[in-house]
């Protein structure tokens, strides 16, 4: 697993490098805070971002939720001190692990696999939404289609949705496809003269 780890103190990110080789991760990559960080990071092409800020001001804390945001990708963030806003902040930016006054080496690994874990929860559940989503505009693209199948042919519903299903299976398409194009079809239709 390549690891980037983002720190304004070369000490403090000799510390966290230290800290993953003693768990066995080598593959690292140390990005200078001070540079162009989404550039570094494209190049580092990392799995995983580790932050560490000293006493960050909301400015820099605001940058780096943008680098977050961007990424996608688990992103472990080590802070000193922090306030309720910025925790929010970092949780809405999509960090996957904050932790307050926590850098110790011993504890690198196990936040790490946290924000692993919580990342992939996290892509899961959105993985889930858009799917929901997706089944929802059907339903409701097939319903319409329904409504004008049943209006324009004189069908019950049971009626209209056979002949959606048997067009669709007929023409080997899906049958939100279908509804679609009944959809645009009256649309069409309705603008005619």
């Amino acid at each position: 697993m390549r690891i980037a780890i983002i720190d304004t103190s070369t000490s403090r990110a000799a510390i966290i490098s230290e800290g993953l080789r003693d768990a066995g991760l080598t593959d690292i990559a140390v990005i200078d805070a001070a540079g162009p960080l989404l550039e570094q990071l494209e190049q580092a092409r990392p799995e995983v971002v580790l932050v560490n800020l000293e006493n960050p001001s909301r400015d820099v804390l605001e940058d780096f939720f943008a680098m977050s945001r961007a990424l996608s990708r688990p992103i472990a963030m080590f802070v000193d001190q922090s306030d309720a806003d910025s925790t929010a902040a970092a949780v809405d930016a999509g960090v996957s692990a904050y932790i307050v006054d926590g850098l110790a080496k011993g504890r690198i690994k196990p936040v790490l696999d946290l924000a692993v874990r919580r990342f992939q929860a996290f892509a899961r559940l959105q993985d889930e939404l858009r799917e929901a989503r997706s089944a929802l505009a059907e339903r409701t693209t097939v319903d319409r289609a329904k409504a004008i199948l049943m209006k324009r042919r004189g069908l019950d519903e049971p009626g209209a949705y056979a002949l959606l299903r048997n067009h669709a299976m007929q023409s080997n398409r899906r049958i939100a496809e279908i509804a679609e194009a009944i959809i645009t079809s009256d649309a069409l239709m309705g603008d005619l003269p």
